[in-house]
């Protein structure tokens, strides 16, 4: 039996065993950092499995990395398990909270994680069975929703040794994504002043909301002088307690979005004097509280082309009518225009994906385009050449971080496109393995494309996890 049909058919035999735990996964979720049944669930089916794992990472708690064989190459699977808050629904067309308020997996991250799992496993029996010198390597990266998980385990170091990296998003098509993420931070501004009656003694006070308030107005005229493709967002989350009390505390919470790392770090530089001089201009004083900070995603187009013709052996899903009519009676709670806007996104029309699920492998596409959204898979493709494929586990037009893909993350619809995932990254990761042709090429378009800078955590010293 050679490989490829070593490692297909591995993952149709355990694939009853795969939707299982990510159905496991999706009725238990859990915020970012708080992973502790998801990680173990996976940890130890890897330790089951004869993967050495190392848990705990960097103060991650549920952080993990599950190692199997020895030597080079070493190629790394990314996984991801955390749920977004107040999000819980039940697989059903109208909106029904299982637990009001409760989290719920509308990123998927159910699926995520367990098709690279599965990956993982079908490469380590094909290895084995044809006894195979070199590393594969899962990560169980939590909180990516947060953007904390693989920032932290970055400057921990634990991707330093990679040679190639590879991963996956439940999304609409079948296809690597070309599309960068952009980078990020986030920061809060903490304003101090001096409590006192607004009434009667205004004169003692100095109040922290001014701070807040006169610093966002120099962001505001900062903004005209930045990048068209920045982006600076922020809410206030503390300003105040009565209007006849000059507040002694203020604080305001920002996220910086930009193409390039070195443009985030040139706006929030920026951003810094901003605070200074709103302190300065009310009396008060302030301390910056660096929550995390991440990089744009580099595509590695080596790989890419690589998986794009793993996802063409695997075949792309093939969806049953109940499995449609569940999308198409989604789509009708959509926001106006939201199928639209997708076709818009992804460059094609209906006939050419599907509707209102995609049963084809689409042709790769948004090289050189940049996303609003942000990643910390971002930070791994500045250590080690990275590619990430999407495969469809939602209706067409699917609003993200939306209740309607709660439902399809935990129906058969997600299940298909997360062993599509599965199989065509675990013959990805095999070629690597038996490749170095492959490894080089994707090596050297990495080196061309950073330009031989190392990478740097964007991690303040002394930052911690929260």
């Amino acid at each position: 039996m050679n490989a490829e049909k070593k490692i297909l058919g591995f993952l149709d035999t355990t694939e009853n065993e795969l939707v299982a735990m990510a159905q496991d996964i999706w009725e238990h979720p859990e915020l970012g950092q708080n992973e502790s049944f998801a990680a173990k669930l996976q940890a130890d089916r890897l330790m089951a499995a004869g993967f050495q794992v190392s848990q705990g990472v960097d103060l991650l708690p549920t952080a993990f990395v599950a190692s199997w064989g020895q030597g080079k190459p070493v190629i790394g699977i990314l996984g991801e398990y955390d749920a977004l808050p107040s999000l819980s629904q039940k697989v059903s067309a109208i909106q029904d909270p299982i637990i009001e308020g409760g989290p719920g997996h509308g990123c998927g991250h159910n699926l995520l994680g367990m098709a690279g799992l599965g990956a993982a496993l079908a490469v380590k029996e094909a290895m084995e069975d044809a006894k195979i010198q070199g590393t594969i390597r899962y990560y169980g990266c939590p909180a990516e929703e947060t953007l904390v998980g693989k920032v932290y385990m970055a400057r921990a170091g634990v991707f330093d040794d990679l040679d190639a990296a590879v991963t996956w998003h439940p999304s609409y098509v079948n296809s690597p994504r070309y599309t960068s993420a952009s980078a990020l931070n986030s920061f809060k501004v903490n304003f101090h002043g001096i409590a006192a009656h607004a009434g009667a003694t205004p004169e003692a006070g100095r109040s922290a909301l001014d701070g807040v308030q006169l610093m966002d107005v120099g962001v505001n005229y900062m903004r005209e002088h930045i990048i068209q493709d920045a982006r600076v967002h922020c809410v206030i989350t503390e300003g105040g307690k009565a209007p006849n009390v000059v507040p002694p505390y203020a604080q305001v919470w920002y996220y910086v979005r930009a193409p390039n790392r070195d443009q985030v770090d040139f706006i929030y530089a920026w951003m810094l004097d901003i605070a200074k001089g709103a302190a300065l201009m009310t009396g008060t004083t302030y301390d910056i509280e660096f929550l995390t900070g991440c990089y744009n995603t580099l595509p590695n187009e080596v790989l890419g082309e690589l998986l794009f013709e793993k996802l063409k052996v695997a075949g792309p899903p093939r969806f049953t009518d109940e499995e449609k009519d569940l999308a198409r009676k989604l789509q009708e709670t959509f926001p106006p225009g939201s199928i639209e806007k997708a076709l818009q996104r992804f460059e094609m029309t209906r006939e050419e994906m599907g509707d209102p699920l995609c049963e084809v492998i689409t042709e790769p596409g948004g090289l050189g385009k940049v996303m609003g959204g942000s990643t910390d898979v971002g930070d791994v493709s500045y250590i080690t050449p990275t590619m990430e494929i999407s495969t469809c586990c939602q209706a067409l037009g699917t609003p993200g971080h939306s209740w309607q893909n709660v439902v399809t993350s935990g129906s058969s619809i997600g299940y298909k496109g997360m062993m599509l995932a599965a199989k065509a990254m675990a013959l990805a990761a095999f070629d690597l393995e038996i490749r170095p042709d492959i490894v080089k090429a994707a090596q050297d378009e990495f080196e061309r494309k950073t330009g031989g800078k190392v990478y740097v955590s964007p991690l303040p010293e002394g930052a911690v996890p929260n």
